[in-house]
């Protein structure tokens, strides 16, 4: 049928770009839950990817200090305008930056709700707060039992659980032996081990042995 001038000007109904409108929305609705999977999945890559970079600092700093940083061995670097404390992830981190293991803040970086981007703005603003996202355990060494864990993320703030939404229910754990493992978290936010055994659990047959984990040993990262 020839098209006349009429038909031809005649454009879209108010119902056919109700029609269009709906079509896209259904197709952004079904796309958004991929594209939040993908980022998510992303975001864990690069948390993996820098506590492997972690590991290489750790191992240099036990080479020079007999132990990875530490309550005490803050005491025998020279700080310069490097604040150390003992109280958080990020105190204990800093030695690398104090004893020029490294200058680069990126590696500690970890998404979670309560960081944000580096910004390498070392001088008297080293590892501020949401620069650091992994947790710390202080107070081993590469002589203790190499399946225990070293840094973590995300972790919830002063808590041995893990935040899920960040890495989809999965959590990122860097071991003494350099390991570094994607586990996901229980119903409690827990991390799985194996069965029923979590991250944390003491006992005859794991890696804190009977004596249990010493939860004064986990330090958090400061909060943006």
């Amino acid at each position: 049928m020839k098209l006349t001038k009429k038909h031809m000007n005649k454009g879209f109904t108010l119902v056919e770009l109700l029609v269009v409108i709906a079509i896209i929305a259904a197709l952004a609705a079904m796309a958004t839950p991929v594209i939040m999977k993908q980022n998510k999945k992303a975001a864990m890559t690069e948390a993996t990817n820098n506590a492997k970079q972690i590991f290489y600092l750790m191992v240099e700093f036990d080479g020079d200090f007999g132990e990875f940083p530490s309550d005490t061995s803050k005491d025998d670097i020279e700080a310069g305008d490097i604040t150390l404390g003992t109280t958080s992830s990020n105190d204990f981190f800093r030695q690398f930056f104090a004893g020029r293991y490294t200058q680069s803040e990126e590696i500690f970086y970890a998404k979670s709700k309560i960081t944000k981007k580096p910004n390498n703005a070392l001088k008297g603003d080293t590892l501020s707060e949401g620069e650091c996202g992994f947790a710390y355990i202080k107070g081993q060494s590469t002589s203790d039992n190499t399946g225990r864990p070293l840094v973590m993320a995300p972790m919830e703030d002063g808590e041995q659980e893990f935040d899920p939404d960040p890495y989809d229910s999965k959590c990122v754990v860097l071991r003494i032996d350099g390991a570094v493992k994607q586990l996901r978290l229980n119903n409690d936010n827990k991390a799985i081990l194996s069965g029923t055994q979590t991250l944390f659990d003491g006992g005859e047959d794991s890696v804190w042995g009977d004596d249990g984990f010493t939860s004064g040993d986990l330090t958090h990262p400061v909060k943006k």
